[in-house]
């Protein structure tokens, strides 16, 4: 059967969350997670439907595309799909041509596993690789040590507060309480928590979300962010400490987050809260 090219529309976007659930392994590289097509939604279902694209050969899908912004394709693959060449040319020959109505013409990146086909031949196509990326992974086997500050769940009721400290921890974040009740209306939040983090003044300094793929599964960091008048306090190594315990709480088998390599400060965050680094990925980008 040939790949076909598909757009799940909002009413499949629970097949595409699920086969995304099913490809997360332990020891797996750095890929698209449910996550990060829960974390899209706080644009909301019909946003995050127009942004999806699979591949699918005789109803099966093989692999899941987000178009996280203009001119970004992060890509995953079915495990066993990874060096399939019939659908690493078709994925190829759809990501390079806009008719394809995947990227636009000009400057694009796409992330993809490394390892994966699709990686050589975009590689032999003229894709030059960009900036570096560094995953982190930290284990759930053992409990996980005390943040050390006060940490809410966030519900509807305090999305107003997860809201601000999102705007106030990303530069141009317009983050706001409607698109927190978008994405926490998501199929991917049904497994998924927001934490805030208060110091012992009552200020809510820090927020981050969590996202399990299911029992025994990684589960993902996305985002996490300290509130720009309360950095240098340790507040990020506490609100990562409770994001792992909260994942832990959820059942996964360890804690991921992906950070550029050049956020150095992040990284030491991520380690100093006991995450492992991983072998540096990187996006392949084409020129304009």
């Amino acid at each position: 059967m040939a790949i076909a090219l598909g757009r799940p529309g909002a009413d499949g976007l629970s097949e595409a969350v699920g086969v995304l659930r099913e490809w997360q392994y332990d020891g797996a590289a750095m890929q698209l997670h449910p996550g990060d097509l829960g974390w899209f939604w706080r644009s909301g279902a019909e946003a995050t439907a127009a942004a999806v694209r699979t591949w699918s050969r005789d109803g099966q899908i093989l692999a899941v595309g987000l178009l996280d912004g203009p001119g970004l394709l992060r890509l995953t693959i079915a495990p066993d799909a990874q060096r399939d060449e019939e659908l690493a040319q078709r994925l190829v020959e759809d990501v390079t041509g806009p008719e394809r109505g995947v990227l636009p013409g000009g400057r694009a990146n796409i992330e993809a596993p490394m390892g994966a086909l699709v990686q050589d031949l975009l590689s032999a196509d003229g894709w030059d690789v960009d900036e570096p990326w560094t995953p982190l992974r930290r284990d759930l086997t053992e409990p996980v040590e005390d943040p050390g500050v006060r940490i809410e769940v966030v519900g509807p009721e305090q999305a107003h507060v997860f809201a601000a400290v999102h705007r106030a921890a990303f530069d141009g974040s317009r983050f706001t309480d409607e698109r927190w009740h978008a994405m926490a209306a998501g199929l991917p939040y049904a497994d998924a928590r927001c934490l805030v983090a208060y110091d012992d003044r009552d200020n809510a300094v820090a927020a981050v979300t969590v996202w399990s793929a299911g029992p025994g599964k990684p589960g993902l960091l996305e985002p996490m962010g300290v509130h720009r008048d309360h950095r240098r306090h340790g507040h990020g190594g506490a609100i990562t400490f409770a994001a792992a315990a909260a994942l832990r709480e959820l059942g996964s088998s360890s804690a991921l987050v992906c950070t550029p390599s050049s956020n150095s400060g992040a990284v030491a965050t991520y380690t100093s809260a006991g995450f492992r680094r991983l072998p540096e990925v990187r996006d392949r980008y084409r020129d304009a």
